[in-house]
């Protein structure tokens, strides 16, 4: 059976044209997602899910499979990633291939590691998981955030306004990047009551929405690859 690695990489992107395919440092940002896949050694498969034939040949190139397009119906802006996979895993059933653990990598997640993937699994299977993400800390407590209602300023929670911020517990987001999955634990999402989590430092995660963070992902990188 062995492990799948999905990434999902449809042709619309509507805050920076061409995303998946958009150069980064070199090449193709989805290539970093592609070869960080394989190198790993922990799939069996490494496809992406497209409806766009550039990407699919994009991705062929660098050694994914394309052994289908993606639907119509999980091509436009509401699908969610869970719409997707279950499409994908539904193709590979008619197929008759099934895998015993799944890994959802972004195509637009070049600070992706080897090692936090080979983590991710390892926790997946050793502590009986449905799933496994990577997450990362805000960099300020949440609990002493602010909001701004007619003008003004305001803490979310006042009642912490003179809470020192080392005695608040910390909170974390999620990195964005990949989600390890058993198949047959997850049901309408993808963070269940039986999650885990593998914590990633800010230097090992971005967020790319727009050009500015696109040029934060190509620093952090270059820094990550110098060191």
């Amino acid at each position: 059976m062995g492990n799948l690695c999905i990434i999902p990489a449809r042709g619309g992107s509507k805050r920076i044209p061409r995303k998946n395919i958009k150069p980064f440092l070199g090449k193709p940002i989805i290539a970093y997602s592609i070869e960080t896949a394989l190198q790993s050694g922990l799939f069996a498969e490494v496809m992406v899910s497209t409806d766009d034939a550039e990407i699919a040949e994009v991705a062929k190139k660098y050694g994914a499979k394309i052994p289908f397009l993606r639907s119509p119906k999980n091509a436009n802006d509401f699908a969610t990633t869970l719409d997707v996979i279950n499409e994908v895993l539904a193709q590979y059933k008619l197929a008759g291939k099934s895998f015993e653990h799944v890994c959802c990598i972004y195509p637009t997640a070049p600070l992706i590691s080897r090692s936090a993937l080979a983590s991710g699994y390892a926790k997946l299977v050793k502590d009986d998981l449905s799933s496994v993400i990577p997450v990362v800390s805000f960099s300020f407590p949440i609990l002493r955030s602010l909001k701004i209602e007619n003008g003004k300023v305001a803490m979310n929670w006042p009642e912490h306004a003179q809470t020192r911020s080392q005695d608040l517990p910390p909170a974390y987001h999620d990195a964005g990047q990949w989600y390890w999955f058993n198949p047959q634990k997850i049901g309408q999402g993808l963070i269940t009551e039986n999650t885990g989590a593998i914590v990633l430092p800010e230097t090992h995660v971005q967020d790319i929405d727009n050009e500015t963070d696109w040029q934060m992902a190509e620093l952090k990188y270059e820094k990550l690859q110098g060191a």
